[in-house]
């Protein structure tokens, strides 16, 4: 028995915007971050001008340079305070981009967040369904050669936040993971634990352009917000304040009949000086959430409503996977949080393949009757982490260490055991 499988493994699972981060066998992560690195450039300057002959100046440097950076909400701290960290998001619209910072954000998440030793636990990563094998091997390059891991097992995000929904029901692995994150919206079929690939769609609008969108109208009305502050406001607003409506018109009539009930006063404090500010919160409260609905509010190049993706979606997959995939659609991702999101999506799903079923009825002149599809949008307290609860759950299970690729695998064979991820050893 190996010794590491003794002691819980660890989840992370990276996403664009926050980085969610624990222990396998807890029910949430010991620690959301930001995922972003700030690393101090001064030392990097100064270990280029140093004359050859200083070289124990430079060798300090560069060490020095190694140790001095931070992560997550410390990073945006220290930018904000100091000049000489530079910011550096590793991750870009669900795929990594800055290895290197990657390298360092893992190094603090292990060292200073989880005080874990990464010699001493099996390690459960996540990656976004549609991410390049090579992208695979370079993180197995980075966990067994730099963290010198035991195991490593690399999951499919969509995989894991439905069997987040083991705890609640009895282990149902077909349905269409709907995964809006921050950078990223995936609507992802899975089919008994395995990703229906050709049918994957991923839409151009996140969590993101929602912060995007609530900061436009509140600059449009003339909000006066710091602008150095603007977005930070924005992506608040969103996360306190954004709802989803079942109709836009009879939205604005009731904001406009009941300003005071529906206005929100946002108050905050100039980062420079120091002085308080107020501003209006209005309409950006419904609007915001609406560019998955009616996505032309927001941008010309994509005008394609996330239910009717998610039903080209299922109607792509196997004929005979369809009506378990409208069974079991769920959500995960902060973006999904919106209230009554569920709720909407559901409602919209329902209205288009209620339609599809009336004119095919018509079309056969209601000789054959075919019995309703049930149309189900499932929503739990925990979509924010799905995608980590999933990977609690999993990475509890003794299959778990099993499926991992060790350490010793990695020596013999290199970084291309990396590139496929088998949901159980003896299938591949």
């Amino acid at each position: 028995m190996d010794p590491a499988a003794a002691r819980p493994a660890v989840v992370i699972d990276s996403g664009t915007g926050y980085t969610k981060m624990g222990f396998a066998g807890n029910v949430e992560p010991c620690f959301i971050v930001p995922s972003v690195v700030a690393v101090n450039e001064s030392f990097l300057n100064q270990s280029k001008n140093s004359s050859k002959a200083n070289w124990l100046a430079q060798h300090n440097a560069g060490v020095m340079a190694d140790l001095d950076f931070f992560i997550g909400d410390e990073a945006l701290a220290k930018s904000r305070s100091s000049s000489t960290y530079n910011l550096s998001y590793p991750i870009r619209n669900g795929q990594v981009y800055n290895w290197d910072a990657m390298e360092r954000f893992w190094q603090q998440c292990m060292f200073n967040y989880l005080r874990c030793d990464p010699e001493d636990h099996y390690f459960l990563l996540t990656e976004s369904p549609l991410t390049a094998p090579e992208s695979r091997e370079y993180t197995g390059e980075i966990m067994f050669e730099t963290f010198n891991v035991p195991g490593l097992y690399i999951a499919v995000n969509s995989v894991l936040a439905l069997a987040a929904g083991y705890t609640t029901s009895k282990c149902e692995m077909t349905g269409v993971v709907v995964d809006i994150g921050d950078g990223a919206s995936h609507i992802v079929p899975v089919a008994d634990g395995y990703v229906i690939g050709s049918s994957i769609r991923s839409i151009p609008i996140a969590g993101k352009d929602v912060t995007l969108f609530v900061h436009q109208l509140m600059k449009e009305r003339g909000e006066n917000v710091p602008p150095e502050d603007s977005f930070e406001v924005a992506r608040k607003v969103k996360e306190m304040y954004c709802y989803t409506c079942s109709d836009i018109v009879k939205e604005f009539n009731k904001h406009d009949r009941e300003p005071g009930k529906y206005l929100k006063n946002w108050k905050g404090i100039k980062p420079k000086t120091g002085a308080p500010y107020s501003c209006d919160i209005g309409y950006e409260r419904f609007l915001g959430p609406e560019v998955f609905f009616n996505p032309e509010i927001y941008s010309s190049e994509f005008t394609t409503p996330l239910p009717t993706v998610i039903d080209r979606c299922i109607q792509s997959a196997p004929i005979d996977t369809r009506r378990a995939l409208y069974k079991n659609i769920v959500l995960s991702g902060g973006s999904t949080m919106f209230k009554d999101f569920h709720r909407r999506l559901q409602r919209d799903l329902k209205k288009i393949v209620d339609a599809r079923i009336l004119a095919s009825e018509a079309r056969l002149g209601g000789e054959i009757k075919s019995h309703p599809v049930e149309v189900n949008v499932v929503s739990h307290p925990i979509q924010r982490f799905a995608v980590w609860f999933g990977g609690s759950v999993l990475a509890s299970t003794p299959e778990f260490f099993a499926a991992c690729h060790t350490k010793a695998e990695y020596d013999e064979y290199g970084a291309s055991i990396c590139r496929t991820n088998p949901v159980f050893k003896g299938m591949y």
